[in-house]
């Protein structure tokens, strides 16, 4: 904390900024920890809450964007090649690839909160070619909502930012979890909702016919 302080201190929003572009990249920066502590710092009068979110939005999202245009021209050859060089082996695009088989392009929405899993979103959105309107769509909407999380913590836990975010980091994979199941449940009912329909109708037809 003492380290991302200082930074801030030299080189203000700008840190925001660039740290979550890079972040996005799947280079090592701690975005939460960075949000949180800009959400903090607002408490001082330090900065201005709009900006912080701002600009933790937008640095964030141009790197997603980034990505997804990197995968999508250059798809799955170039990076069985040179993956290695960003942080994208196939065993990992393996990995990510089996969540989206498994969750739908809905797993974009909440990317964001699942460490080892944003970093690698865009990337892997592009070699699969999904379709940009639901990338952008699910992306910048998860994006919004992840930053408006993590700078709200720390501007209402203040000093007690870390324990918090071990908590929140502990547990997201829980919470993330349930969202899936709903939505899968959700997609179930919403490709189904003829047939169910019809078998709903069919008991009530039946229960009217018994009396």
């Amino acid at each position: 904390m003492e380290s991302m302080s200082a930074l801030f201190e030299q080189y203000g929003y700008f840190v925001l900024f660039i740290g979550l572009f890079a972040e996005s990249l799947a280079l090592p920066f701690p975005g939460e920890l960075a949000m949180a502590i800009s959400g903090h710092m607002v408490n001082y009068g330090s900065f201005n809450i709009f900006l912080v979110i701002l600009c933790s939005y937008v640095g964030a999202i141009v790197g997603t964007t980034f990505t997804y245009y990197l995968g999508y021209k250059l798809g799955t050859p170039f990076f069985d090649q040179y993956g290695k060089y960003f942080f994208m082996n196939r065993e990992r695009r393996a990995k990510v690839s089996g969540w989206f088989d498994k969750y739908g392009d809905k797993l974009i929405l909440v990317s964001y909160f699942i460490p080892g899993l944003r970093h690698f979103t865009g990337y892997v959105s592009g070699i699969l070619k999904v379709k940009q309107r639901t990338f952008f769509f699910y992306n910048y909407i998860g994006g919004f909502v992840w930053v408006l999380v993590y700078v709200s913590v720390g501007k209402v836990f203040g000093r007690n930012i870390e324990q918090l975010l071990h908590l929140i980091s502990r547990y997201s994979g829980i919470a993330v979890a349930v969202i899936a199941v709903v939505l899968v449940i959700g997609l179930i009912v919403r490709q189904n909702k003829a047939a169910l329909a019809r078998r709903f109708l069919s008991r009530g037809s039946k229960a009217l016919d018994r009396k």
